[in-house]
């Protein structure tokens, strides 16, 4: 036989086999990517940076974990930083107190108060001295006319525990702004008013009481100079705000699955507990836009919300 008749054999054995063979095994679909952009989340700058970054990354992790796509924490300037923002969509989802929620929520159609701590829908501010003034704690809201004739600090000018409802609260003891000792402070954070009143660069100041029983409990505040005089009634402050085309980016019931990740969060659970904590709180719970509807009038009241 000649070599080619032989080539020719060994060719067709060749696509016979091959006709023969099974099909190749299905691959594996390849997983689901996750998001190129990521989720950002931000927050106002109430306290010192470095505990807030602290606190962030933590929950970044957390997040990033729970929830399958990666979470970036952008710290801001200010108050007002975090609201534009937010309304830029620079920023998915915020945490803001009650007035900057209301603020935020205004500038984003659809934008939804989810979730706020336990202590937040009766949540409180306190009025504090130094105790060179000789001013008494108080009990009746009236006791906040020995105001008069000092100086005084807020926090930052957007804050609803360090400025809004402590000016709200002054103006229902018939104290106005003029009443004070030259123009009013504004401290920036509540970790500053504490130590400019304690310093007596501000003979009184205001601000939240989560963070100012913190500090007691840390031993960073000296009780021989600075002293509670008042704490205001309750009212809801602090909460997330998540901008509604999250959905969009992440996917249908993204919403819900932040709320349960937060929710999801054990006291009892270590790594859990040391986020819990340094937001000062024992766990989460929903809120809606509503709960703030009274934060919105006495921001239009003082001229906050336009």
């Amino acid at each position: 036989m000649s070599v080619k008749p032989k080539l020719a054999l060994v060719s067709l054995a060749l696509a016979l086999a091959a006709c023969a063979a099974p099909p190749p095994a299905a691959q594996p679909a390849a997983p689901a990517q996750s998001p190129a952009r990521p989720f950002v989340i931000s927050a106002i700058p109430d306290q010192d940076p470095e505990r807030l970054n602290r606190l962030y990354g933590k929950l970044s992790d957390y997040l990033k974990a729970e929830l399958g796509v990666e979470v970036v924490y952008r710290p801001v300037t200010d108050y007002a930083a975090v609201v534009n923002a937010f309304r830029t969509g620079d920023v998915d989802m915020a945490w803001f107190g009650g007035l900057t929620g209301v603020q935020a929520r205004l500038q984003v159609d659809g934008a939804q108060a989810i979730l706020q701590r336990d202590i937040d829908e009766k949540f409180r501010s306190v009025f504090i001295a130094n105790v060179s003034t000789g001013i008494q704690p108080f009990e009746d809201i009236s006791g906040l006319q020995a105001l008069k004739g000092r100086t005084f600090t807020f926090g930052s000018e957007s804050s609803t525990s360090g400025r809004l409802m402590p000016q709200f609260f002054m103006r229902q003891a018939g104290l106005s702004l003029s009443d004070l000792r030259g123009e009013p402070g504004f401290s920036g954070s509540h970790d500053k008013t504490i130590k400019l009143v304690e310093a007596g660069s501000y003979e009184v100041g205001a601000l939240n009481e989560q963070v100012w029983e913190a500090r007691i409990k840390g031993g960073e505040v000296d009780t021989s100079k600075v002293i509670v005089i008042w704490r205001t009634p309750p009212y809801y402050d602090y909460h997330w705000v998540v901008r509604p085309d999250v959905e969009q980016k992440f996917g249908a019931g993204f919403i819900e699955r932040i709320k349960r990740a937060f929710m999801a969060l054990d006291a009892t659970n270590p790594a859990h507990k040391e986020i819990l904590d340094l937001f000062g709180a024992q766990k989460f719970i929903e809120t809606k836009n509503e709960n703030y509807a009274d934060i919105e009038a006495i921001g239009r009241e003082i001229g906050k919300i336009k």
